[in-house]
């Protein structure tokens, strides 16, 4: 059997193999692309899920010894204040602060310390390439930082109790208080972190901002100058605190606590929006 050349083939031949080649090569990379379609950006709750799981598991790993450290120095400060404040209203105030303080200490200062790490070693970049929207990694984050710290308040509110002889009876509301007052503080702790343009000033915003929980916090508001107690009443924190020190109280004021309850999920909602528009900020930097 004799092979010819390509030029000694009929010219309708050769270009009919040229179309049957083009053909087939055109139909393998439309089945390529079939095969290996884009993934769909992924939704907002199983994103937020995800997220919330991982930073769980990472914050029980790294954070248990400041969390111990966060509710020494809370138990500390009131036994400090048992020598100048004998009960009343003054003590339902030490109480009610110092428990929100670890909050505070581990939602504001720590979350503004992390997302300021993130943004200073190029972390967000990680997240930014994940089809994850962005409030899923803010929300995720903020969430379990602040349900971080359920033991820790839990502990101060029932020592506080026991050390200024105050009712027992109510403390379920720490159910409510430690996330609305956790969103609050976590989400204003992430924008610190996100908006600082360095790593070591996110750090010094954080630390102010627990000194601030701490200062305005624990010190009962009518021994506080009026400007300070302005101040006071732009604190996230506030609302937490006087709505735990209400319970203190043998017959609390329900109405009271549940507006107090309402500020404070207001300005958690507004901080974690803020948060999410500092993170997308950061992320297309």
């Amino acid at each position: 059997m004799s092979t010819l050349p390509a030029e000694a083939l009929p010219t309708g031949a050769s270009s009919l193999r040229t179309r049957d080649d083009e053909t087939h090569e055109g139909e393998t990379h439309e089945g390529e692309a079939a095969a290996a379609p884009l993934a769909p950006r992924a939704r907002l709750l199983p994103s937020l899920a995800a997220v919330y799981r991982a930073q769980l598991s990472r914050a029980r790993v790294a954070r248990i010894p400041l969390l111990f450290v966060a509710t020494f120095q809370s138990v500390g400060i009131m036994v400090l204040m048992r020598g100048v404040v004998d009960g009343g209203s003054e003590a339902r105030a030490v109480v009610a602060g110092s428990t929100v303080l670890v909050v505070a200490f581990v939602a504001l200062n720590l979350l503004a310390q992390y997302f300021g790490q993130l943004r200073a070693t190029g972390g967000l970049d990680h997240y930014a390439t994940l089809p994850v929207p962005p409030a899923a990694v803010v929300l995720g984050a903020a969430g379990a930082y602040a349900s971080f710290t359920l033991p820790g308040t839990a502990v101060t509110a029932v020592a506080g109790s026991v050390l200024f002889g105050l009712p027992l009876g109510h403390l379920w509301i720490l159910a409510a208080v430690v996330p609305l007052a956790g969103a609050a503080l976590a989400g204003l702790g992430a924008a610190l972190g996100l908006l600082a343009p360095r790593q070591e000033l996110a750090t010094l915003l954080g630390q102010l901002g627990m000194s601030a929980a701490l200062l305005l916090g624990v010190l009962p508001a009518e021994r506080l100058p009026e400007p300070i107690g302005l101040a006071r009443d732009l604190l996230p924190s506030t609302y937490g605190v006087e709505a735990l020190a209400r319970t203190f109280d043998p017959h609390p004021d329900w109405t009271a606590v549940g507006l107090d309850l309402a500020v404070c999920g207001a300005v958690g909602v507004l901080s974690l929006a803020v948060a999410t528009w500092a993170y997308r900020r950061a992320a297309v930097r």
